[in-house]
């Protein structure tokens, strides 16, 4: 009786340690997207910081430019007019939903290049992935070799900082494309509908990167608890898996891997079921400066997924 009082102290003691974390990591995230916008404008910041700005700058003209593309009925012969560009790049980024995205993105893109770095990790083909591309199902290794194919074009696409307009998740591509249809810029209306029909008839969320993803780990079933194991399955199964299995959006899954979201991550890792040595193991690769709490082996798996749930809602 006196070891279940101790178990019960020591849980309410973590768990009340990593609520108060969360709660003030949570309130941070809450304000990344007016500080981009405002960083967005003002040039100057420390160096990782230039470079997610750089990124996101890229990302938001570059999908303005796939936008005044689709308008033109061949292949243009030179870039769009610089000032438009800028124009509808500054409207889209008006979006709070597309600017967070955009910036998950960005982390994901300069946490690969740093694992790359600091641990050796692929950034494209994991050991993990391997073995799916290996496997006698021919459905999961023909996806997995899809999903390899558009984690190169990601990595890419990070080192060029643009984004296929396809490779945003369908909410904010329909967003995306409503502020296309209501900007002023000067074009036909007819211009504009034209190319709204066929990006949409070209659009295939399920073939994107995060969609073969999302599929990947759905088909692994109760495998995807392997995939918590970063150095195994590199970063994006990894977060893609934390994400379903701790019913999170993927960017919350990626962000908790900042440096500064240690308890989310904490609390993600135990709520997909891992140990505390596995935890350990991860922030080793992740955060190797940061401290676990205590006595993180006492939080059950469903306390700490309805810690995250609560933070969610």
């Amino acid at each position: 009786m006196g070891n279940m009082a101790l178990d019960r102290t020591e849980t309410t003691s973590v768990e009340a340690i990593l609520k108060g974390a969360l709660a003030r990591e949570s309130r941070a995230l809450s304000g990344v997207a007016p500080v981009i916008s405002h960083m967005l404008d003002s040039p100057g910041q420390a160096l990782v910081t230039d470079a997610i700005v750089a990124r996101l700058r890229g990302m938001l003209n570059d999908l303005a430019q796939q936008l005044l593309y689709a308008c033109q009925t061949s292949p243009p012969s030179e870039p769009s007019d610089p000032a438009v560009i800028d124009a509808l790049a500054e409207d889209i980024a008006r979006d709070t939903a597309l600017l967070e995205h955009l910036y998950a993105l960005a982390i994901e893109g300069h946490l690969t290049a740093r694992l790359e770095q600091r641990a050796s990790l692929d950034p494209v083909l994991s050991v993990l992935l391997q073995e799916l591309i290996a496997s006698d199902q021919p459905s999961i290794a023909e996806l997995a070799m899809g999903t390899l194919a558009a984690q190169s074009r990601f990595m890419q696409s990070q080192r060029r900082m643009d984004l296929p307009l396809g490779e945003l998740p369908s909410e904010l591509f329909a967003r995306v494309l409503a502020k296309f249809q209501s900007a002023d810029l000067g074009l036909a209306a007819g211009e504009i509908e034209s190319a709204l029909a066929s990006l949409r008839a070209n659009y295939d969320e399920g073939a994107g990167r995060l969609g073969l993803l999302a599929r990947l780990t759905s088909s692994m079933r109760g495998g995807a608890v392997a995939a918590l194991e970063l150095e195994h399955a590199g970063l994006a199964l990894f977060t893609s898996s934390m994400a379903a299995l701790t019913r999170q959006k993927r960017d919350f899954a990626v962000l908790a891997c900042h440096e500064n979201q240690a308890a989310r991550l904490a609390l993600s890792l135990r709520a997909g079921g891992m140990s505390a040595a596995g935890v350990e193991r991860q922030f080793m690769l992740i955060n190797p400066s940061q401290m676990l709490p205590e006595d993180l082996a006492a939080l059950p798996t469903d306390r700490a997924q309805a810690l995250l749930d609560g933070i969610a809602a």
